[in-house]
């Protein structure tokens, strides 16, 4: 009742502002006709044409829904709707001049006059409240202080349509405190204009030279689609100024609207090992998932609950995300249900390897698509008790793998890792192993179903990586440690690296070993720099590299295939495919009899020796 009240009592505010208006308006047409010196027998019906071209306009106005609107918010659409409310209550008066209806029609000067000063009017109106609630009267506008209630000085390096979008909304939201000064740009034709009345100045190369003229307190990098290169050589720059750098959000979250551009946040180490956005055929992953049963083991993960939020948006009838451990699990449920998707998803909690639990969520929920994310992964912890890695990923795959063939399923896709070639790590040859059996179970496969697995590098941010670790590093004050120097690795994108898994179980026939393609390996080292510099601190003086030696299992550097595969190429630029040079059916059954029989009956050195006759390329590090 009390909202009910404070729109009538609006309304007829409104009505009243725009009356008194529209009065001004035709008055002083009237006036402006006559040359302020009215005849009285021209204002004799003054009154009447008052009152009839004010009840016209506000009739037209509320057609227009222009008493629907906010003051406040006043944009290009309300301008037009005022524009063409106006323009057909003076074309409504043209045609009754013309057609002499009435004696007392205006004249024709003071009706186009009169068009022209309501339409000013009402929009400097409009305008006048729009300034009042950016705070334009504030009278702090210019200030370029120190202290937290004047403005910060902003750089924008992006001239293009984020870093306009940018400006437009920091000089609306002044509560934010940032004063647009200077545009930055690559593209000299944008040199030397402005933009929403910010300067483009010129390329970012030349803040050093414009900071002994002005004053920058921040940049703000607005280029979502710059490469990770680019943004790399920018940062520089700005560490080496002292220059505090934030970035816009990415495209996808801008044209989601999960974001505002204004909504910038620190750089990180991930944008500048930003890799080209991946192209995906749609249609055909669209029609591998809609309408089909999905399940997704590991669905907690990094990756398993990456691959659980595309799926979930090609159309699966039913998406099974499958964890044994619970609290991720909720944690993407509850995502899933935020996002509109409760009905569509099935959080499972279930152990790969407890047999009948697995058996009785297959006859239950039927699944036709298996992406197979659950896995052992981190290579230390896996060293020192190989059996678990055993057990979990190659055993889990297998019986995983032997299950959804028995129960029909259209295709099983394996999540593997650049550590399964030529491994040195108790974990890389667990998952060549996995690989192994998959290849066999292919091999004597006599149902539809197809065996695949996709093999790719480190993904960023995921747990137990590198770079979630040097954060906790860098906020502990150092040292940030590094195993070696020379060690590097393949880095990609958790949303990359799941989009091409769902490309490849696309491309697969049955068999193959898809590899993705991960760009160049990233110095170890090189990273940890960025990431102290980004924080803000410099390497030798507030933060320390410390170098620990490679930990057992751990390689210098990942290779990308086996001595006897061979490489091909797919449909798909970014995916390979390898084919093994040898049968894998040998090698599946000898593990399945001489290994998983010992797997918690000899020593860790001994179950690596046994790995090794069946992995022939695995090199254990024996204790």
């Amino acid at each position: 009742m009390k909202n009910k009240s404070k729109i009538i009592v609006r309304q007829i505010g409104l009505l009243l502002l725009y009356s008194m208006a529209i009065s001004g308006a035709l008055w002083l047409s009237y006036e402006l006709r006559f040359d302020f010196n009215p005849e009285p027998e021209v204002m004799v019906h003054f009154g009447l044409i008052l009152a009839c071209m004010i009840g016209l306009k506000l009739v037209l106005l509320l057609v227009f829904g222009q008493f629907g609107s906010l003051l406040s918010y006043f944009g290009v659409q309300d301008l037009a709707r005022i524009f063409l409310a106006l323009l057909s209550a003076s074309g409504i008066a043209l045609v009754v001049w013309f057609f002499k209806a009435v004696s007392y029609a205006p004249p024709r000067a003071v009706i186009l006059t009169d068009l022209m000063l309501s339409f000013l009017v009402l929009c400097a109106i409009r305008m006048g409240f729009r300034l009042l609630r950016e705070g334009y009267f504030d009278g702090d506008g210019d200030s370029d202080g120190d202290d937290g209630g004047q403005y910060r000085q902003i750089g924008i390096i992006g001239a293009g349509d984020v870093g306009a979008s940018l400006v437009k909304d920091l000089l609306v939201r002044r509560g934010l405190r940032m004063k647009p000064v200077a545009f930055f740009d690559d593209d000299r034709g944008k040199w030397k204009t402005s933009i929403h009345g910010v300067p483009v100045v010129g390329a970012p190369e030349i803040i050093p030279e414009f900071l002994r003229k002005a004053k920058l307190d921040e940049a703000i990098i607005a280029m979502p689609s710059a490469s990770g290169k680019r943004l790399n050589e920018i940062v520089q720059l700005l560490t080496r100024v002292g220059i505090k750098s934030e970035i816009v959000p990415s495209y996808e979250q801008l044209v989601t609207g999960k974001v505002s551009v204004s909504r910038v946040r620190p750089v990180e180490v991930e944008d500048l090992l930003g890799r080209e956005e991946v192209s995906l055929d749609s249609a055909a992953i669209r029609k591998f998932i809609e309408g089909r049963v999905v399940m997704v083991t590991g669905a907690g993960g990094s990756i398993g609950s990456e691959l659980s939020r595309q799926i979930a948006r090609y159309n699966p009838s039913r998406l099974l995300m499958l964890d044994q451990a619970e609290p991720s699990l909720f944690v993407i449920e509850q995502e899933m249900i935020e996002a509109g998707m409760g009905a569509l998803v099935q959080p499972l909690v279930a152990d790969v390897l407890d047999q009948p639990r697995m058996s009785y969520l297959f006859k239950r929920f039927k699944p036709e698509v298996i992406f197979h994310a659950a896995a052992h992964k981190h290579v230390y912890l896996m060293e020192r008790q190989p059996a678990e890695a055993i057990h979990n990923n190659s055993i889990g795959t297998r019986l995983l793998a032997q299950m959804a063939a028995t129960h029909g399923v259209t295709a099983f896709v394996m999540i593997s890792t650049d550590k399964a070639i030529n491994p040195t790590s108790i974990m890389g040859a667990s998952k060549r192993l996995a690989e192994v059996h998959l290849q066999a179970l292919q091999a004597n496969n006599h149902t539809a179903t197809k065996f695949i697995a996709v093999r790719f590098g480190n993904v960023l941010g995921s747990s137990g990586s590198v770079i979630p670790i040097f954060k906790k590093q860098i906020a502990a004050g150092g040292p940030v440690t590094v195993t070696h120097a020379d060690v590097t690795r393949y880095f990609m994108t958790i949303p990359e690296a799941s989009g091409l898994v769902m490309q490849a179980s696309v491309l697969g026939k049955g068999g193959e070993i898809f590899v993705l393609d991960m760009g160049q390996p990233v110095k170890i080292v090189d990273l940890a720099r960025q990431m102290i510099e980004l924080s803000g601190f410099k390497v030798g003086e507030d933060i320390e590299i410390k170098f620990t030696g490679l930990k057992p299992g751990e390689k210098l550097y990942e290779e990308l295939q086996h001595l006897d595969e061979h490489h091909l190429p797919t449909e798909h630029p970014r995916i390979m495919r390898f084919v093994p040079g040898n049968d894998a059916r040998e090698s599946s059954a000898k593990a399945i009899t001489e290994i998983e029989g010992a797997l918690y009956k000899v020593s860790n050195n001994e179950l690596k020796a046994l790995l090794q006759k069946v992995v022939s390329e695995y090199t254990p590090f024996f204790d």
